[in-house]
C-alpha cells in the first residue's frame, strides 16, 4: 500500500502591508468597521510593484523544503495553483521550477480559482499513490491578486490580498499509510462562472477592444452571491466526505476553510455541529489570499501546535467558476 503524506508545510508573505485603516482613510468612510464584522479582516499584504506570483511561489517553496530536509533536486513534481498567473503562458510552475532548482521536477499550473490548492492537493495525491517514479511532489497554492484590484472598487480592494503557501507531500509505504491522503470530492456549478472574475486578456477578450466593452483586466463582481452558496456546499460536501472516509464531523480534528467569510464558516460549523474553534483561521492577519489561504491556514496551525501526527484534517473551499473541493488527510 502506498499513500501521500504531508512531510511539510510552509508560507511567504510580502513585507507591504495594508492595514483597514488605509481604506478609512482612502474611501472616507469607516469601512474597516464593516469588514471585521462582516469577515473578520483586519489587515493584509500587498507585493511590490516588482514582486510578482512567482517570487511568492519561489519564497513559500524555499520555506517548505527547508522545513522537510529535502533536497530540491530530489522533488519530483512542482504543481502551482494560481489564478493570478505569472504569464498568460508559460505557466508559474516552469519559472519557479527553475528559479528553485527543482531540476528533475515536471510541472504544470491548476486554475480552479481558490478551490486549486485542495485540487492539487487531490491531483498530486494520486500522482504518488498511482505511480512509484513519485516519490516528492510539492505543491503551493499563490495569490498576487492586488495586480489585479481597481483601487476605487471598494467591493474588490478591501477583500483581496497576496501570499503564497502549500506542503510538500512525500510517498509513504506500510503502516506508514495509514496517514496520508484519506479522499476528496470536487464540484462545480459553472452558472457562475461570470458572476466574479477577471474576464479581459484570455481568447474571449484578449486585446485593447476588450476593455471598451467593459471588461477590464481587472477583478469584477458583476453580479452578487447569494450568502448560503457557501455553508450549503460545504455543509454538504462535508457530510459526504465524511461518509466517503468513514468518519463523523465531531471526530475531524481541524478543518481549513476559504478564508473569506468568517460567518460563512462560522455557520458551516454550526450545521455540522462542531465548535467554532475547530474552524482555524488567518483572514485577520492576511486577508483574502485566494489559493493561498487554506495552506496559509493549514501552516500557521501547525506552527502554533495545534495539529499533531494522527490528526484528521478536512480541507474545503470554494472558488470562482463556482469551484468546490474538500479533501481529508491523516497529518
Amino acid at each position: 500500500m502506498r499513500n501521500a503524506a504531508i512531510r511539510a508545510t510552509g508560507m511567504y508573505v510580502p513585507e507591504r502591508e495594508i492595514p483597514n485603516s488605509y481604506f478609512d482613510e482612502y474611501f472616507g468612510e469607516p469601512v474597516g468597521a464593516w469588514l471585521v464584522k462582516n469577515l473578520d479582516i483586519h489587515t493584509r499584504r500587498w507585493s511590490r510593484d516588482d514582486e510578482s506570483t512567482a517570487d511568492l511561489v519561489v519564497a513559500a517553496a524555499q520555506a517548505i523544503l527547508a522545513k522537510a530536509e529535502v533536497d530540491p533536486a530530489d522533488v519530483d513534481m512542482l504543481i502551482v495553483s494560481t489564478d493570478t498567473p505569472e504569464y498568460l503562458s508559460p505557466s508559474t510552475a516552469s519559472v519557479a521550477q527553475h528559479r528553485l532548482g527543482l531540476t528533475k521536477a515536471a510541472t504544470f499550473d491548476i486554475n480552479t480559482a481558490c478551490a486549486g490548492f485542495v485540487t492539487a492537493m487531490d491531483v498530486a495525491s494520486r500522482y504518488i499513490r498511482s505511480d512509484d517514479n513519485y516519490r516528492y511532489v510539492l505543491v503551493i497554492g499563490a495569490y498576487a491578486m492586488s495586480k489585479f484590484l481597481n483601487a476605487d472598487d471598494k467591493k474588490t480592494v478591501t477583500l483581496f490580498a497576496d501570499g503564497a503557501a502549500g506542503a510538500l507531500l512525500e510517498a509513504v509505504e506500510g503502516d506508514e499509510a495509514k496517514r496520508g491522503w484519506q479522499g476528496c470530492i470536487l464540484s462545480t456549478e459553472g452558472q457562475y462562472a461570470d458572476w466574479m472574475g477577471i474576464y479581459a486578456g484570455g481568447a474571449k477578450y484578449p486585446t485593447t477592444p476588450a476593455r471598451m466593452a467593459g471588461h477590464e483586466h481587472q477583478l469584477q463582481f458583476t453580479k452578487r452571491f447569494p450568502k448560503e452558496i457557501n455553508p450549503e456546499n460545504w455543509t454538504r460536501m462535508i457530510g459526504d466526505l465524511c461518509e466517503r472516509v468513514g468518519t463523523t464531523p465531531n471526530d475531524v480534528d481541524q478543518y481549513f476553510f476559504t478564508q473569506l467569510n468568517i460567518n460563512s464558516i462560522r455557520e458551516t460549523l454550526d450545521n455540522i455541529g462542531v465548535p467554532h474553534e475547530k474552524g482555524h483561521t488567518v483572514m485577520q492577519r492576511y486577508g483574502y489570499t485566494g489559493s493561498a489561504c487554506i495552506p496559509m491556514a493549514l501552516h500557521d496551525a501547525v506552527s502554533q501546535g495545534k495539529i499533531k501526527q494522527g490528526d484528521q484534517i478536512f480541507l474545503v473551499a470554494s472558488g470562482g467558476g463556482l469551484s468546490f473541493a474538500a479533501a481529508s488527510f491523516i497529518f
